[in-house]
């Protein structure tokens, strides 16, 4: 226990030494961080939104991709084998 006392009596001498601020510079300071993380979030918002808005105009101005079909009806392998697909369904003719 002796330890754990001594170590408090020396926190408390040691927080004596703190050059504490004052009141009106706890509030300027206080004021200051919350003006400048305003500045900063609608700094950052303002880009956010810019770069967005760009890429979402100009992802819209691509041409639209339709997905491709290969026809292997009639495939055969690069040395004249025939080949045969199954896709799963049947043909309309069925």
């Amino acid at each position: 226990m002796a330890g754990v006392g001594q170590y408090l009596k020396d926190t408390q001498a040691e927080l004596r030494h703190v050059a504490w601020p004052t009141r009106m510079q706890t509030i300027v300071y206080t004021v200051l961080v919350i003006v400048v993380s305003v500045g900063i979030s609608l700094y950052l918002g303002l880009f956010d939104y810019l770069f967005t808005t760009a890429l979402t105009r100009f992802v819209s101005a691509l041409p639209a991709r339709t997905p491709q079909t290969i026809d292997l009806s009639n495939a055969t392998s690069s040395n004249g084998i025939n080949v045969t697909v199954s896709t799963g369904t049947k043909p309309a003719n069925q």
